[in-house]
């Protein structure tokens, strides 16, 4: 995740708290995730700062990618997110999105950890 934020273009604070491992397949969607995630922050949202935060709760693998950014974001407008929340689907998982116009913009996104 440290080399998605800093290659984002947007100054971008990762705080990663996951003891243990999730199933490979989670794992690379988590990192597809994030990577559309911070492409969409540095294309489309004129933010000045972002955060990726990671973390275990039992057995599910919690993502929140949140920017400072102008807000607006809509699933509609492209395939980026709706190609994240069919990702994120496909593994039983769950997003969200709150992007209210003048922003900020937070993405949550909720995986089972598999085995």
């Amino acid at each position: 995740m440290a080399g998605l934020a800093g290659s984002c273009g947007v100054p971008c604070e990762v705080v990663v708290d996951v003891p243990g491992r999730c199933a490979a397949s989670v794992e690379a969607t988590a990192y597809f995730v994030v990577a559309e995630a911070l492409s969409n922050v540095a294309k489309h949202s004129g933010a000045a700062s972002a955060v990726v935060a990671v973390c275990r709760d039992g057995d599910r693998l919690l993502l929140r990618i949140g920017d400072d950014g102008r807000g607006g974001a809509d699933e509609r407008g492209g395939s980026g997110l709706s190609g994240i929340r069919r990702r994120v689907e496909a593994h039983d998982g769950r997003f969200t999105l709150d992007s209210p116009p003048g922003g900020p913009t937070t993405m949550r996104v909720e995986l089972p950890c598999g085995s």
